[in-house]
């Protein structure tokens, strides 16, 4: 395996991206560690649901690495808490953890407020026990937001489901779905839309959950899905993830149909990359960087699979599954990545929508003209 690879003709571009700039739609553009931006600048998701159900778990393994095994000394949360997610990773936006027995009729709670900022309400429900009760409160939680920002993306992680049987995990989540819409219709609620995603803090279930519902965040999704397929199509990579090395939670992927394995390897692969870069890829004294613009990893499996990791950004690597014979042409997927890279590069960079469709096209027709003469420059 190797890790690291000099590409001199990008480094100048590199570090251009700290975080979502403005033009991208997440808030304040921050050139500067020492200016913070304000609170109400920033995106936020809620975590809600009632209590013990698993909301402080999924935050601090989702994005403070803590292990699964850890969770079970959480404390429950009794008031609201506020995590900024965007010190150490790409996303930049907040999470809200609500405490289980937060109640919306107290004088004191401003729905105003909490939900007219709000992109995505995840609304937690454990698997394992009676959820009468939570789908009570889904119910009065999402009506509530909805008719105070009806643009929130309302997401239900069935929780727990570690524990099920496959077949008791699709009953339980088909049972929630249809009493849950039934509460919706009954209550004229039908334009109000409910996305559901089984979840374990056990596996990567949570990672992918999380993943889906960052993205419906993201306004150049499309843009970034378009480079994918036209580089992985002109370079015979059969699947590709755009992904934030801290979280991983992948910001983007190609078309094609994502299954759990080839999430999960990619993952794993993510996590072997900044170990073996931890142990030595730093200085003596421990200074240096884990993850920069060196980084690079091929892992070739022994069912002629070949896992290829490069760096886009500070905070973002892209990882491809592409097959040995593929791979051969490793010149091609270079100079293919090369303007893929430059393309990311400015679709985050250009401050003006007119220019980002322009140079994003100028560097997608760069990616087909050498997949068309198929040599690399």
């Amino acid at each position: 395996m190797s890790i690291q690879y000099d590409d001199p003709t990008l480094t100048g571009s590199y570090g251009v991206v700290g975080s979502f700039p403005k033009s991208f739609g997440y808030g304040v553009d921050v050139p500067d560690m020492e200016e913070v931006s304000s609170s109400a600048d920033k995106p936020r998701i809620l975590l809600m649901g009632l209590r013990r159900s698993g909301k402080s778990s999924i935050q601090k393994v989702v994005f403070h690495k803590m292990s699964p095994n850890e969770t079970l000394f959480l404390e429950s949360t009794n008031k609201i808490y506020k995590d900024d997610i965007s010190s150490s990773s790409f996303v930049n936006f907040q999470i809200w953890d609500f405490p289980g027995q937060v109640d919306f009729f107290d004088p004191t709670f401003d729905s105003e407020m909490i939900f007219k900022g709000t992109g995505a309400l995840i609304f937690v429900i454990d698997a394992q026990d009676d959820y009468v009760e939570a789908l009570g409160r889904l119910h009065l939680t999402v009506s509530r937001a909805y008719k105070v920002n009806p643009d929130i993306n309302f997401e239900v992680f069935i929780h727990k489901v570690d524990g099920l049987s496959d077949d008791h995990k699709i009953e339980t989540q088909r049972d929630i779905h249809q009493r849950a819409n039934d509460d919706l219709a009954d209550a004229a609620l039908e334009k109000l839309h409910l996305s559901f995603y089984l979840t374990s803090i056990y596996d990567h279930s949570i990672f992918e959950a999380f993943s889906k519902v960052v993205q419906k965040l993201i306004p150049q999704l499309p843009t970034l899905e378009n480079l994918l397929n036209i580089f992985i199509s002109h370079s015979g990579i059969e699947k590709a993830f755009l992904f934030d090395v801290v979280s991983k939670i992948y910001i983007a992927t190609d078309s094609s149909p994502v299954d759990m394995q080839s999430y999960e390897i990619c993952c794993d692969m993510i996590d072997v990359v900044i170990d073996v870069s931890c142990i030595y890829g730093l200085m003596e004294d421990g200074s240096g960087c884990a993850y920069d613009k060196e980084s690079l990893a091929i892992i070739k499996l022994n069912n002629t699979t070949v896992l290829y990791l490069k760096e886009v950004t500070k905070f973002l690597a892209l990882v491809c599954i592409l097959r040995e014979e593929s791979f051969e042409r490793k010149g091609l997927i270079e100079y293919n990545f090369h303007c893929f890279r430059k393309a990311i590069h400015e679709v985050f960079e250009v401050g003006a929508s007119s220019q980002c469709v322009s140079t994003s096209r100028n560097n997608l027709t760069s990616l087909k003209y050498a997949a068309v003469n198929g040599s690399a420059i």
